[in-house]
């Protein structure tokens, strides 16, 4: 087994697929949020196709380790820590999957939230049982958890710290996508391999304006959605697209990613 606590493969399809590598639970410490930082940074300087992020076979990420929170001082580093790591790994400008084969409670469903989708197994679990503590969530959970799910759902969950298995989370929106266990990674993998051959430009602008719109009113939103109208213009893959769409249909253009 490998010291390393995240580990990244490129594979030949352009997808990258990083693993956390912390038994038994993969809880997420100072360290590991650290090696998450980098890691999507690298990404963001020399992005792949697209991303997935798994705790492999068994878990995702099953909380922030509790053993390393003392009083404010401790609460202010880990936390801080933690969201600039999810911060980056969101802001990578690729669709990023998360890959959740099991539990993803507390940092671990902040974690999923920070990705773009969510593909999961029919064992997965989220929650942000924090609360349970006498505390409350520190990485985004108050946050992206809303922005996804809306605001007395959201609520529910945080107030109440209960979990979330994997047909209700399909339900309100939490998951994308629920799979058999023993199917869970070769899907993801498909999915993202099938992204990896689209319009990688594209697939940023339209995320960009997405996340950056929801920070704006509606009429910035719009204004910003605009700009990346044009600029994808000037892209290689939107005269493929064009050009395919007017000769053969939707659907059946091969793009390059730029």
């Amino acid at each position: 087994m490998t010291d390393e606590l995240v580990l990244v493969e490129r594979r030949a399809d352009g997808v990258a697929v990083v693993t956390l590598n912390r038994p038994k639970v993969n809880a997420l410490n100072a360290a590991i949020a650290q090696e998450l930082r980098r890691v999507a940074e690298e990404l963001t300087d020399d992005p792949p196709g697209a991303v997935i992020i798994t705790g492999g076979p068994k878990v995702f990420a099953a909380g922030a380790d509790i053993s390393e929170f003392g009083g404010p001082a401790e609460a202010k580093t880990i936390g801080h820590g933690l969201m600039l790591a999810l911060n980056a790994i969101a802001a990578i400008p690729r669709v990023v999957i998360a890959e959740v084969s099991g539990y993803a409670l507390g940092g671990g469903c902040e974690l999923a939230l920070a990705c773009d989708l969510r593909i999961v197994s029919e064992r997965a679990v989220f929650g942000q049982p924090e609360i349970l503590l006498g505390i409350i969530p520190g990485a985004g959970g108050t946050q992206r958890l809303p922005r996804l799910i809306g605001t007395s759902r959201a609520k529910e969950i945080v107030l109440t710290g209960r979990q979330v298995k994997a047909d209700e989370a399909l339900r309100i929106g939490l998951a994308n996508e629920v799979v058999a266990h023993d199917e869970l990674h070769d899907r993801a993998l498909a999915v993202a391999a099938e992204l990896a051959r689209g319009p990688l430009v594209a697939h940023a602008l339209a995320k960009e304006a997405i996340d950056e719109g929801l920070q704006r009113t509606l009429h910035d939103g719009l204004l910003l959605e605009q700009d990346a109208f044009v600029s994808v213009f000037a892209t290689e893959d939107s005269q493929r697209g064009v050009k395919s769409f007017l000769e053969l249909g939707a659907g059946k253009a091969d793009f390059i990613g730029k």
